[in-house]
């Protein structure tokens, strides 16, 4: 079996940017340090909007590409060039990558994934609509993402008596899911408590929390169980903005291997039941019983999550 390694973080692509590539791409074009100036700020919006891969190779390439520009300048004349973050179109072009946007409203949620390039934001969109209890999946799904979705729809038959919906809404209401970005194949299970918070969101009517960003295989019981790439699908969340995350329980020890700057800027919190991301990620409670006694619990949760990234 091949061995899988994680890719580099943010702050690992911009020390070797610095310490690495830019001498590199110096010598070849045969320029001195103190000809071109890339600030942090510029490299880092290279590594992000331009260069977004797991490996180096992209911003290497990138690298490269202004140093050859800024030596035609240097010919042309010009003592020293500084490179800025409004001036990097005109070396390397229009960026393929921006920082996405937060869902927000009724029946849309931000989940997280890994993928080959690193943590990606996933967004996920559900509606409902008068029919006969269809559920209808569509985004360029594997398989294993479509039975999580089942799983979800089956989870939340099995709690609507806690639900203020519709008790008949299995046989005269149709769910559409949707993963936006189509042309992008996805697949796993770590996207079914980001399914069920959408699915309830969209027949309750209630809207999910816009800053809020989850990862977690949810169980036909409302279990919350572990996921992989956990470091990669954090640093999509910081890079976009998102504040908090919700991770399962069994997740917890692997945030000492995630970066100090995500640890300063996202607050996670631990949940090991779908009810209780229910609870956090919808701006109104929807789940009664027992909610007070679970978010008690949640916030100790969250200390202990604090506890154990400033131990590491």
């Amino acid at each position: 079996d091949p061995i899988r390694l994680s890719g580099y973080i943010a702050s690992e692509k911009l020390a070797i940017a610095k310490k690495n590539l830019i001498p590199k791409g110096l010598e070849k074009a045969h320029m001195k340090k103190s000809q071109i100036k890339l600030s942090d700020a510029v490299l880092k919006k290279i590594i992000e909007e331009y260069a977004r891969e797991s490996g180096m190779r992209s911003t290497e390439r990138a690298i490269d590409k202004i140093i050859r520009k800024v030596a035609v300048k240097l010919l042309e004349g010009d003592k020293s060039v500084t490179v800025t973050a409004n001036s990097l179109f005109n070396y390397l072009g229009t960026a393929p990558f921006k920082r996405e946007k937060h869902l927000e409203g009724v029946g849309v949620i931000t989940g997280l994934a890994w993928t080959s390039v690193g943590g990606e934001m996933l967004k996920v969109e559900a509606v409902k609509m008068p029919g006969t209890g269809k559920l209808e999946l569509t985004g360029s799904l594997g398989d294993v993402m479509k039975e999580s979705a089942r799983t979800a729809y089956s989870y939340i038959r099995s709690i609507s008596e806690a639900l203020p919906l519709d008790m008949d809404f299995y046989k005269n209401t149709d769910i559409h899911i949707h993963f936006p970005e189509g042309a992008v194949p996805k697949d796993g299970p770590s996207a079914g408590i980001a399914i069920t918070t959408a699915v309830v969101s969209a027949l309750t009517g209630i809207p999910v929390r816009a800053d809020i960003a989850m990862t977690g295989e949810v169980t036909l019981t409302g279990n919350v169980l572990p996921i992989g790439g956990l470091k990669e699908k954090t640093m999509a969340a910081y890079r976009n903005g998102i504040k908090t995350v919700l991770i399962p329980e069994e997740n917890v020890p692997d945030l000492k291997e995630i970066d100090d700057a995500v640890k300063e800027n996202v607050d996670f919190i631990s949940v090991s039941k779908a009810d209780e991301v229910l609870s956090l990620a919808l701006s109104k409670n929807v789940v009664a019983k027992d909610n007070k006694q679970r978010s008690i619990k949640l916030k100790q949760d969250r200390s202990q999550t604090a506890s154990v990234c400033q131990q590491n």
